[in-house]
């Protein structure tokens, strides 16, 4: 699986999977979403390591662990990040949206 990503993102994913016991991050469906965005809610969260069934991108070090669902939806998808301090806040985009790298 190729996983686009801006360099805000990828900075951001690096940043977090240099928290002590993480491995990388995993992307997975979110159960309920709280807003009324349409398509589905994902969640961000450190990890481990992967669960059984899940697709495994590396990014210089760090590690992207997409479940399934997670993986069909980002198939065509951009992830961005915004960064504010020690906040990140991320954003899944089409590439009509935005292109990696900016």
């Amino acid at each position: 699986m190729t996983l686009m990503l801006t360099p805000d993102a990828a900075e951001a994913i690096k940043g977090l999977a240099e928290v002590p016991g993480a491995e990388g991050v995993r992307i997975s469906p979110i159960a309920q979403r709280l807003d009324t965005t349409e398509g589905p809610g994902l969640q961000i969260e450190l990890a481990a390591g992967p669960e059984p069934e899940d697709a495994v991108v590396e990014l210089e070090g760090a590690h992207i662990f997409l479940a399934p669902e997670a993986a069909e939806t980002m198939e065509d998808k951009v992830l961005d990040a915004d960064i504010t301090g020690d906040q990140v806040r991320f954003a899944v985009l089409h590439p009509a949206d935005e292109s990696p790298g900016g």
